[in-house]
C-alpha cells in the first residue's frame, strides 16, 4: 500500500465517491478518514467488501449508547484525577470566528473518536480470525435504529497543516507529539487540525501531554479499551474480514496482505490517539452528550 497514495472526496467519481458519501452519514460526521482514502486508492474492492461488513455495526441504537458511554468513561475517568477545564477564548490567540471554526472540527473529532475505536476493534479482531459478536446482544436496541438526532448538527468540515508546515513556534510540541503518537506518515490529523492553532495547540498539549503517561490515564484508556471490546463482543451482526475472507470475496492474496501490513502499521498510533479526541473536545467546551 501506497500511503501517500490517497482518493480524496473531491476527486471521487461514480460508486466511490457514494461510499464516502455513505460513510460520512454513517459516521455522523463530515470526514472520511485517512484509512478510508489510503484504502480506496489502493484497495478499492477491498474497502467496498469491508464497508459492507461493518456498517451495520454503527448504525444502531446498542453504537449510540456505547458512542456516550466511550466518551463519557474518558472524559469522567481524566476530569476525576486531572483539572481539564474549558478554556475561555480570553485565555488564547483567537478571535471569536477562529474559535468557532476550531470548536467545530474539534466536534467533528470528537464524533468521530468512538466510531474510529469500533473499527479498529473489528479491524483487529478480524484480521487475526478472533471473534466478534460471539456474546450478540439480545436486546431491541442492539439492532433497533440509531437516534437520528444523536450527534446531529454538530462538526465541521475538517481543515489542516501540511505534514511539512509546521509552523516554527510548534516545533518543539510536534517533536514531543511525534514521540507519544509514532505515525509513520508523520502526525496524526487530531494535530494536524490543531497545529492551526498555535496558541491553543501549545496549551492544549501542555495539558494533555504529560497525562499520558501517568498510572491514572493508563487506567482510564483500559476502561474505554474494555467499553469498545463489550460492545464489539456483543454485536449481533457477524463481520467476515478475516483473510481467507477476503480472498473469497475475490480479493487477491498480495492486495490482503498489503492491507494487512498496512493496517497494522497504523493501528498502534492510531489507538493511542483515538481516546484524546474527546479530550482536545473538552477543552474548546466541544464535547457531545455524555448519555442517552
Amino acid at each position: 500500500m501506497d500511503l501517500s497514495d490517497q482518493l480524496y472526496e473531491q476527486e471521487a467519481t461514480g460508486w466511490q465517491a457514494g461510499l464516502y458519501d455513505d460513510i460520512k452519514e454513517t459516521f455522523r460526521a463530515p470526514v472520511v478518514n485517512w484509512i478510508f482514502r489510503v484504502t480506496s486508492a489502493n484497495a478499492p474492492d477491498l474497502l467496498r467488501y469491508a464497508w459492507g461488513q461493518v456498517k451495520p455495526v454503527f448504525e444502531t441504537r446498542a453504537f449510540a449508547e456505547y458512542s456516550v458511554a466511550y466518551r463519557d468513561t474518558l472524559l469522567t475517568g481524566v476530569t476525576d484525577e486531572f483539572d481539564l477545564r474549558p478554556y475561555r477564548i480570553e485565555e488564547l490567540d483567537v478571535g471569536p470566528s477562529e474559535y468557532r471554526e476550531l470548536r467545530g472540527q474539534l466536534e467533528t473529532k470528537d464524533i468521530v473518536a468512538p466510531r474510529l475505536a469500533v473499527l479498529f476493534e473489528l479491524l483487529d479482531r478480524a484480521l487475526s480470525e478472533r471473534p466478534i459478536g460471539h456474546s450478540a446482544d439480545e436486546r431491541r436496541a442492539a439492532t433497533g435504529p440509531y437516534p437520528q438526532w444523536l450527534d446531529r448538527d454538530r462538526g465541521r468540515s475538517l481543515t489542516m497543516i501540511g505534514h511539512d508546515d509546521v509552523p516554527a513556534e510548534l516545533q518543539d510540541v510536534i517533536s514531543e507529539i511525534k514521540d507519544a503518537h509514532p505515525f509513520s506518515e508523520g502526525l496524526g490529523t487530531i494535530h494536524r487540525v490543531i497545529a492551526q492553532w498555535p496558541s491553543f495547540m501549545r496549551r492544549a498539549w501542555n495539558d494533555i501531554g504529560p497525562i499520558l503517561s501517568t498510572d491514572a490515564y493508563g487506567a482510564v484508556r483500559a476502561e474505554s479499551e474494555a467499553v469498545t471490546e463489550a460492545f464489539v463482543d456483543s454485536t449481533p451482526y457477524r463481520v467476515r474480514l478475516s483473510p481467507d475472507d477476503l480472498e473469497r470475496a475475490g480479493i487477491d492474496g498480495g492486495t490482503v496482505d498489503g492491507f494487512i501490513d498496512f493496517f497494522d502499521d497504523f493501528e498502534s498510533p492510531a489507538r493511542s490517539a483515538i481516546p484524546t479526541l474527546p479530550l482536545y473536545a473538552a477543552l474548546a467546551d466541544a464535547s457531545g452528550r455524555r448519555s442517552l
